[in-house]
């Protein structure tokens, strides 16, 4: 929609939850690695913005937020809409002059509900990779203890209080968890129409359940034919969906159909949290922005000169992001160096060795993987001139000049980055 969005414009927030330390335990732990730094931190603001009024704050302007979180509006507003899309925040405006906006806070998912959830599960696992997601899932696991050889002696109510005909009530402010916003993925009306009458139960499409289906649909990108072919094999003899069965098989589903590989990221951009600060002109910040902000499958399709990248180059990403865990900036990275130095092939043992050493590094970033790419070649140029007498330089991507950091990039190679992008973001 067409709504201006300036920092005079005004906001109140409006606190439909109740929320605790652990939900911002939550928010660190589970969300910022999905929605990105700046989106934690605008939720933590309006928070804080209740803090002295509990349900509704005063009224701010949105050069409020600017100053509190050190950036520009625009990128504040897209921080807006990722709590939006993840269902942490509702956004009402009031167009006038300025225009005046109110922002319901919502409860994030507490970690059992987080980690059941199939959206959210997967786009973690796949954002963190596997080390990472295990050692959180452990990290919130709840310990369990052998009750075997003892006896409870917890007293009840009953014990504790006389029956009398006042008995005292306790109330509370709940915690309001808002709903996530996907549009149907799937059309129920034909399912109903394609199973066979007597095998499913028309009562069995809840709303709960619908909201499955289309998480389910939405992750693996199965339409509704395919959806109908998974619930054959997970109603019950009532014709009730099995939601476990449904989710293992659906899981199964996609595996079968792509190698045993999950949901990707090839087609995903590095997450805000791990990106560069803005503002860097040189040559090389303007490099680190494309591998920044380009997807692995897009950067490859651009070498490609645009052509859809071979299946086997694609297997190749998926595991550089899935099995590897590399993140989406420094694959690219990886396939740029890769390129320039093997004559514009990917040869596949040459990118496992080198992936591999940079998960054990620990390399997240774009800078870091210029870095430790340069340094490694510099190490392998010396041995090699030094055996062979032959000089290796020009097999090197442009980033690697000394003096980039100080080079301004000229017009024609802006304009050639800028058209990059726009295709790409």
């Amino acid at each position: 929609m067409d709504i201006s969005f300036l920092p005079a414009d005004t906001y109140m927030v409006i606190n439909k939850t109740e929320l605790t330390e652990l939900d911002r335990k939550n928010l660190v732990n589970l969300y910022e690695p999905i929605i990105g730094s700046l989106a934690v931190s605008l939720y933590l603001t309006l928070w804080r913005d209740l803090d002295r009024y509990q349900i509704v704050s005063i009224e701010y302007t949105h050069h409020h937020l600017m100053t509190l979180l050190k950036s520009g509006l625009e990128p504040i507003k897209q921080a807006r809409i990722t709590l939006e899309a993840i269902g942490l925040i509702r956004t009402y405006v009031e167009r006038k002059e300025p225009n005046n906006y109110i922002y319901e806070l919502y409860s994030p998912l507490n970690a059992k509900e987080f980690f059941a959830n199939p959206l959210f599960n997967v786009v973690l696992y796949n954002n963190i990779g596997s080390y990472e997601y295990e050692l959180l899932k452990k990290e919130y696991q709840i310990m369990k203890f052998d009750l075997k050889n003892y006896e409870e002696i917890t007293s009840s109510f009953e014990q504790v209080y006389k029956t009398s005909s006042t008995i005292p009530s306790f109330s509370a402010k709940g915690r309001t968890i808002k709903p996530l916003n996907i549009t149907d993925q799937v059309d129920f009306d034909l399912i109903i129409s394609s199973l066979p009458k007597g095998i499913l139960n028309e009562r069995t499409f809840t709303k709960k359940n619908k909201e499955l289906m289309n998480q389910l649909a939405f992750i693996y990108n199965l339409d509704t034919l395919k959806m109908i072919e998974i619930l054959r094999m997970t109603l019950n003899e009532k014709g009730f969906i099995d939601k476990d069965s449904l989710r293992i098989q659906t899981r199964k589903y996609y595996q079968y159909n792509h190698q045993g590989k999950l949901p990707t990221l090839v087609y995903r951009t590095q997450p805000n949290y791990l990106k560069s600060p803005s503002g860097d002109t040189s040559k090389k910040g303007r490099i680190i922005e494309v591998f920044e902000t380009t997807s692995p499958y897009d950067f490859l399709k651009a070498k490609y000169q645009n052509a859809n990248p071979t299946s086997r180059d694609l297997k190749l990403l998926e595991m550089l992001v899935i099995d590897i865990g590399l993140t989406p900036a420094v694959t690219n990275v990886l396939i740029d160096y890769v390129l320039k130095k093997n004559n514009n092939k990917l040869n596949t043992s040459f990118v496992e060795t080198i992936a591999g050493q940079w998960k054990r590094l620990g390399i997240k970033t774009a800078k870091e993987a210029m870095e430790t790419a340069e340094k490694e070649h510099k190490k392998y140029s010396k041995k090699f001139q030094k055996e062979t007498n032959k000089d290796t330089t020009s097999q090197v991507p442009v980033w690697f000049k000394q003096n980039i950091e100080k080079e301004q990039m000229t017009d024609e190679e802006l304009k050639d980055l800028n058209n990059m992008l726009k295709k790409y973001q």
